[in-house]
């Protein structure tokens, strides 16, 4: 299986279907500390990263901000003082595409 961190998204379009329970079972593992969460029945990958200040924070929240920016797909950021919280979905579907688990992927490796 390749790495999620060597993929590109693609284009998500309004008709691509959300991943299956199968899949998304599948792809779990490569997206460690990453957890499901369902808001108003949308399926969504979350993570809060701990930081040991504001300053560290600000620094993350920026790089998931370029990072997104440049994959033209943009995650829920919530910055806090010692926290990061990132959310990856699909807006247009509504749930989850492997494009989430791509990113959530990438957001791991800004944080080391």
């Amino acid at each position: 299986m390749e790495n999620l961190t060597t993929q590109v998204c693609e284009a998500c379009r309004a008709d691509a279907p959300l991943l299956t329970q199968e899949e998304i079972t599948r792809l779990m593992p490569q997206v460690q500390d990453w957890k499901l969460k369902t808001d108003d029945n949308i399926q969504k990958l979350t993570r809060t990263f701990l930081t040991k200040n504001y300053a560290q924070s600000l620094a993350l929240t920026n790089a998931v901000a370029a990072l997104a920016e440049e994959a033209n797909h943009h995650p829920l950021i919530i910055l806090e003082y010692g926290a990061v919280t990132v959310e990856w979905w699909s807006h247009k579907i509504k749930g989850l595409h492997k494009n989430d688990f791509i990113m959530a992927a990438k957001t791991s490796e800004l944080f080391v």
